[in-house]
């Protein structure tokens, strides 16, 4: 059975507390949902509500009639005579849902009219917009309320207006407090009394349950489904599109026509124009959603695909990702070098398997961009041959106070503890390390360059590549260093550095990727 799609991210997802879209921005929207995304209808205004509103409706209308797709536009009116109908009108639309009421309480205290009079009202809107060649759909505000306290009102409703020219009814949960139980008993109970009637479900989140609400009223013959992009809407949101979409075609196998591939892609452009992030964990376009975290289930999908479903990402234009970090084993690095092409020896993947935990144990997590920078760190990080290692220190920053660093140096054995301040800790670092050899009578190169960079995409918590430049007896060098800590990472590369020299071993810069044997 073919399942209707009416998204109304314009329309009930503006509602959305700080969403609001300009023209240009609703344009565009409009056109991802109908040309990309290929829904079936959108909603995408209120009526009078501003100059702002109709003016979106106006670019619309003329893009959708240029494309023959007028009809596929819908805006919110009311039951106010035919003012709704001419601001629509004027603005290009040719299709009104027609907000009436779907509760007796909604209708006795917000209208303070009776049921004749109200279906009075409603009987002359459709037919003035049927004299002028618009299309009328009926939203009954509050039908899950009216279903549970006014039963009588709603049926009286629908059965006065069956055969006047409505296209289709539209059964709101307007403030999302069906269960699916309910909602499957009451949208039967519509679909079984007028099997003739195209009716719309319409859900809200309020208590999380918007998607499997949608579930039980196609299964009781509902025929059309409204959702948002990223479930915007009013308070808790609407059904997500994205989780509908996955949900009838893997478990109702539901013809909706919608272009999966271009959901992620339409879901972060509505995200970048609403200004609501979505959350990491929201299925199907959620950042984390296909991100496999534990060692152990790299491990089954690199032998059989063991913890992948039918929910595949391919399907909205993702790829399924292996996160790095201390739940890391060798069969999830594997799983990530397969992105640059790489392979390692068993000993080298052991080493920087250890690496990528012991970074996971001083940050959240280790991204993909991060890999290479450690390969090149772990495999070109042999200490054995050091004579100097920092082996402690401790740096202070204080507001209104220099920053200041204690130091100790081994070298050749020997223990050797300085203290400074400076501009700021690295130089304080470094100021107490010249100490120390100042002492020694040895001379430290001077730093020539200093370059800091994090992998694409790099927040406050990403690795830190620091490329130190150094000129020493007429000659230039560099080393490099890899930290979750900026500061660390210099240290780190100025401990090499130290090492370079005392072995009198001035080398090129270091490349990214070192191990020609191990295949890199």
């Amino acid at each position: 059975m073919k399942i209707e799609i009416l998204d109304t991210t314009l329309r009930d997802g503006e509602q959305t507390q700080g969403v609001s879209y300009s023209p240009p921005e609703k344009l565009h929207i409009a056109t991802l949902l109908l040309r990309d995304l290929k829904v079936d209808r959108i909603e995408v205004a209120s009526a009078r509500v501003s100059a702002g509103e109709q003016e979106a409706l106006r670019l619309i209308t003329r893009w959708a009639a240029r494309h023959s797709m007028l009809d596929k536009i819908e805006v919110l009116g009311f039951v106010d005579g035919d003012t709704s109908l001419n601001w629509i009108r004027e603005a290009g639309g040719m299709v009104v849902n027609l907000l009436c009421k779907g509760s007796l309480r909604h209708l006795e205290k917000q209208l303070r009219k009776t049921p004749g009079e109200h279906l009075d009202d409603i009987r002359k809107i459709v037919r003035v917009a049927d004299e002028n060649g618009m299309q009328v759909n009926i939203y009954l505000e509050d039908w899950s309320n009216g279903m549970i306290s006014s039963k009588e009102y709603v049926l009286f409703m629908i059965d006065s207006l069956s055969n006047e020219k409505i296209r289709r009814f539209m059964l709101p949960d307007t403030l999302g407090i069906l269960n699916p139980d309910q909602t499957s008993l009451f949208c039967r109970q519509m679909t079984e009394r007028h099997p003739s009637l195209h009716f719309d479900f319409h859900a809200h989140n309020d208590y999380d349950l918007a998607v499997a609400n949608v579930y039980s009223a196609v299964t009781a013959g509902i025929r059309g489904i409204h959702t948002t992009v990223n479930g915007l809407g009013e308070r808790a949101g609407n059904a997500p599109l994205s989780s509908v979409i996955g949900l009838l075609n893997d478990h109702l196998g539901g013809v909706t026509g919608v272009n999966e591939y271009e959901i992620t892609r339409v879901s972060r452009i509505v995200e970048t124009f609403s200004g609501i992030r979505i959350p990491v964990n929201k299925p199907v376009i959620g950042a984390n959603v296909f991100t496999q975290t534990s060692g152990i289930h790299a491990d089954g999908d690199n032998k059989d695909n063991l913890y992948c479903s039918n929910l595949r990402p391919e399907r909205f234009g993702r790829k399924r990702t292996y996160a790095l970090g201390k739940q890391s084993g060798k069969a999830t690095i594997r799983k990530n070098l397969e992105e640059y092409g790489l392979e390692l020896s068993q000993e080298s993947l052991a080493r920087v398997t250890e690496r990528v935990i012991e970074l996971g144990d001083k940050k959240e997590t280790v991204t993909t961009e991060d890999l290479p920078f450690i390969i090149a760190d772990v495999l070109g990080n042999d200490r054995s041959s050091y004579k100097i290692f920092i082996k402690n220190y401790s740096l202070t920053l204080s507001y209104g106070l220099k920053p200041s660093a204690s130091v100790q140096l081994e070298i050749d054995g020997l223990l050797f503890q300085e203290t400074s301040s400076g501009d700021g800790q690295y130089n304080a670092f470094m100021k107490a390390v010249r100490k120390i050899y100042d002492q020694m009578g040895r001379e430290l190169p001077v730093l020539a360059d200093y370059e800091v960079s994090i992998p694409p995409g790099g927040k406050t918590d990403a690795l830190v590549e620091t490329v130190i430049r150094w000129s020493h007896q007429g000659r230039e060098f560099r080393t490099r260093g890899l930290d979750a800590d900026q500061t660390e990472s210099a240290i780190k590369a100025t401990e090499k550095m130290l090492n370079i020299i005392e072995n009198n071993e001035i080398k090129p810069a270091y490349k990214k990727l070192i191990s020609v044997s191990d295949g890199i």
